[in-house]
């Protein structure tokens, strides 16, 4: 028969003994996926699965705002940058009524006077001034080789504007109508499997941003990746993500009577961020408040927790000395962290929420930072200034902060699995102390936050 553990909780004050070496985890506990600011993608589709239509949706992560009618302006998309030579197949037209055959494959190449050079395998077919737009009359054309986008031999509608690059290299830029380019987005940036209101959401956002974030004054608008939004061309497209496109075509939100910078990322973890605390900028916008998302918790980033060893903190936090604590100074409305300090064993440094969430590969800067540690008790002599020693094996150590309930968990690895056998309350401070009936593998426990495993000889 298992004997019952025996615990108790002593006065550090009064009974300080000598630790055995033992253990710290650091344990991260957070909520959401991505920036945090504006619409959230898990949260669009839980709305949608409780029936809302994309409008209702719009408004309600977007405050303010209003569906208008979109500009007609093409849009510019970076798909190779500075490459040696640029080819591609499926053009018909070049510069100047020149005709070029669909199915010949060309090669681009960097000429003297920043001209661009044009040949196929069997001829040279001309020198052009830059930029070189070619287009196939309507069908998609393919660039071959591996675009940015991560994209080999992909298909693109609309047309092909070639630069110079750098170093004498070539620079091609895909130019297309709007909606078309959303075509290429959608399913890119949400699982066209979704229900159909949040991919027209998502087609609006998507819309709507690329108009807001153009570069007029530079040779393209747009990256192909999550630098702007993640664009595949006629590869990304599928049939439902491009009927949510045509449902919602020309459909833009605006504030005060222009595009609004429609924001977007995966996961909110139940609320939204405020622009002016994340890492998009640092002026408030209207449109884009902190808002409770309440359909958010079927995403699988809803709750997530990460674990850390005092080294690795040290190391990715870049702490000064040893890393002992971070302390947040500033949270944000739902409450991502703004800024933080870092403490280390030789001083202190301030990170930015954005900073810590990179450095340590968090999911989000919304973050509780949980340390714990766990020693045996070493044994000594009584005395007659102090406590009688127990006659068990004692474990002490601090879990900080303190839980709010002050009660920690006891629980003993038996046959592969954690058995709870015991709780104690821990000092304001979050220390605890507790002897044990048998020795054996241990660990504490409080709200889901668990200790290092630390083994306990008799």
């Amino acid at each position: 028969m298992r004997r019952a553990l025996a615990t108790k909780l002593l006065l550090l004050a009064v009974l300080a003994p000598a630790s055995a070496d033992g253990a710290t985890t650091h344990v991260v506990r957070g909520a959401g996926f991505g920036h945090g600011v504006g619409m959230s993608q898990y949260g669009a589709y839980g709305m949608a699965l409780k029936g809302f239509g994309f409008d209702r949706i719009l408004a309600h992560y977007y405050r303010g705002t209003k569906l208008s009618p979109a500009p007609s302006r093409p849009i510019r998309v970076l798909l190779q940058a500075s490459d040696p030579f640029v080819r591609f197949r499926g053009a018909m037209r070049a510069p100047g009524g020149r005709k070029l055959s669909r199915g010949t494959t060309y090669i681009a190449r960097r000429a003297s006077g920043g001209r661009i050079a044009l040949s196929s395998r069997s001829k040279r077919v001309g020198t052009f001034p830059a930029p070189l737009r070619v287009d196939s009359g309507g069908a998609p054309l393919r660039l071959l080789g591996r675009a940015i986008n991560g994209v080999t031999s992909g298909t693109y509608r609309g047309a092909l504007e070639l630069h110079p690059g750098a170093a004498g290299g070539v620079t091609a830029v895909n130019s297309l109508p709007l909606d078309s380019y959303v075509q290429g987005v959608v399913a890119g940036e949400m699982p066209s499997s979704w229900d159909i209101a949040a991919l027209r959401a998502q087609s609006v956002t998507a819309r709507t941003y690329a108009i807001a974030t153009r570069k007029p004054s530079t040779i393209f608008d747009h990256y192909p990746d999550t630098r702007s939004q993640v664009y595949r061309g006629v590869r990304g497209e599928t049939a439902r993500s491009n009927g949510a496109v045509r449902d919602t075509a020309g459909k833009i939100l605006t504030s005060g009577g222009q595009p609004a910078v429609t924001y977007y990322f995966s996961t909110s973890g139940g609320r939204t961020e405020n622009v002016e605390f994340s890492a998009l900028g640092t002026e408030p916008r209207a449109w884009l408040k902190s808002v409770e998302d309440p359909y958010d918790d079927i995403s699988p980033r809803h709750r997530w927790r990460f674990r850390f060893t005092t080294a690795q903190l040290s190391a990715r936090l870049a702490s000064p000395g040893r890393f002992r604590k971070v302390r947040v100074l500033k949270r944000g409305v739902s409450p991502r962290i703004v800024r933080a300090r870092v403490y280390g064993s030789r001083g202190s440094r301030v990170l930015t929420g954005a900073q810590i969430r990179a450095r340590l590969g968090l999911h989000d800067s919304w973050a509780y930072f949980t340390t714990v540690t766990t020693s045996q008790v070493k044994r000594r002599r009584a005395s007659l200034s102090r406590v009688t020693p127990s006659r068990f094996p004692e474990i002490d150590g601090a879990f900080q902060p303190a839980p709010r309930s002050r009660r920690v968990l006891v629980e003993r690895r038996r046959r592969g699995r954690w058995e709870r056998v015991g709780a104690i309350r821990t000092s304001k401070r979050g220390r605890y102390r507790s002897s044990v009936s048998v020795p054996g593998v241990y660990r504490v426990r409080s709200a889901g936050v668990a200790g290092p495993a630390v083994r306990i000889s008799g």
